[in-house]
């Protein structure tokens, strides 16, 4: 399989996720920093280290994407919400204030949930520091020149506590509908694009499970059963997106990550194919790319991809960054052949080969959705990673 170089978005055939495990020595720093027992002078240059180290695992493998694997975070959705005046963070909030058809805060649930950190709007939502500039700036340090474009800038999706809280998710003496809460929202987002922009970032991902567990069973419905529209919620959302997105520079690629969990555990939330969200997901939300979970049947077969638009693309992510177990490189190879046959038979009229041009592979999540990481050995990740690269010299004559 070949396909000339038509491909634009993303940058280059072989991607990863964002997330990367997490050495010990950073894992025991930050402990020790929560602790109050070393500086943020001292996590910083750990930090440093480490990040310095797992861009040469990138680079290794042939991952021209680079990124900083979220060492400096907790969390993936961290470094919005947290940093975003008129947000408070309410420590171990009772049941009450989650909605329980939410599909992971429902798998916190069965494991005896007895409350849990999480942010509610207060006040209006005001932007008054960088989100993720310092993240980039840091990495920047550590890459040649030519490299920072190549730079990729993961960040929170814009709905993530709106869905888990529903109507507690802001005061409605200070926002009196969703259409002026994320109005706010929105602004921050664009004024954050910008700054990313102006210090040398081209490559952003959102990282956005929830759109996925608009595909659950389950979650559609828990929302029937409470009276909540859930193709209201899912426009109301788009549109959220689509106030900020738009206002992007021209030579700035901004991706969609979608996924169904990727707890410590290998554990996951939520089940479902794309189906009952691709016209929406692949037409109406304006970026360029999406990084979408197929390593399992539970994401569902590849029929949705027939809604992808020409203009767009879409990294598959059919290699597990949960198990330790190498895919076999010719199984992927027949993956993604069957990926651009099935976009083929779409509203678009394309060849097989236009079609694989529209295609990248990567994990389906990252190696460290949570800073303890996944249950597999730094080892294999870094075989992980080779193998997407090594798979995508094999498909693509551009890789």
């Amino acid at each position: 399989m070949s396909s000339q170089s038509l491909h634009l978005f993303p940058p280059f055939r072989a991607e990863h996720i964002g997330s990367l495990k997490r050495p010990k020595i950073l894992l025991d720093q930050r402990v020790a920093f929560d602790k109050k027992e070393c500086t943020p002078q001292e996590l910083r240059a750990v930090e440093d280290q480490s990040i310095q180290k797992i861009v040469d695992v990138q680079r290794q493998a042939g991952i021209k994407t680079l990124t900083d694997g979220e060492f400096r975070r907790h969390m993936f959705f961290d470094g919005v919400f947290d940093n975003l005046e008129g947000m408070t963070l309410v420590p171990d909030a009772p049941a009450s204030l989650f909605k329980m058809y939410v599909p992971d805060v429902a798998g916190f649930q069965v494991r005896d949930f007895k409350g849990a950190d999480t942010w509610i709007c207060t006040g209006k939502l005001r932007r008054t520091k960088p989100f993720y500039v310092d993240q980039f700036n840091g990495l920047k340090q550590f890459v040649k020149p030519e490299e920072v474009p190549h730079i990729k800038v993961t960040i929170c999706a814009p709905e993530w506590f709106h869905l888990r809280h529903g109507e507690h998710a802001y005061n409605t003496e200070i926002y009196k509908n969703d259409a002026e809460y994320f109005a706010h929202i929105a602004k921050a987002y664009r004024e954050e694009i910008a700054d990313l922009y102006a210090a040398g970032c081209r490559n952003i991902q959102i990282d956005d499970p929830l759109l996925a567990y608009f595909c659950a069973e389950s979650m559609l419905k828990g929302m029937k059963e409470e009276g909540v529209d859930s193709e209201a919620l899912l426009d109301t959302y788009i549109k959220a997106y689509n106030d900020f997105l738009p206002a992007r520079p021209k030579d700035m690629t901004i991706g969609l990550h979608l996924c169904r969990g990727n707890f410590k555990d290998g554990r996951h939330f939520s089940e479902g194919g794309y189906d009952r969200i691709a016209v929406k997901l692949f037409n109406e939300i304006d970026v360029d790319c999406y990084y979408l979970e197929y390593d399992t049947a539970r994401a569902g077969t590849f029929e949705p991809l027939q809604f992808l638009p020409p203009h767009k693309s879409a990294v598959l992510g059919v290699i597990s960054s949960k198990l330790s177990q190498l895919e076999d490189i010719s199984s992927l190879k027949k993956r993604i052949d069957e990926a651009a046959e099935t976009m083929t038979r779409g509203q678009w009229k394309r060849t097989k080969e236009e079609a694989l041009n529209q295609l990248s592979i990567s994990p389906q999540c990252g190696f460290a959705s949570h800073s303890e990481g996944n249950v597999i050995s730094d080892e294999v990740m870094a075989k992980k990673l080779k193998l997407v690269s090594e798979t995508a010299k094999q498909i693509w004559t551009d890789a």
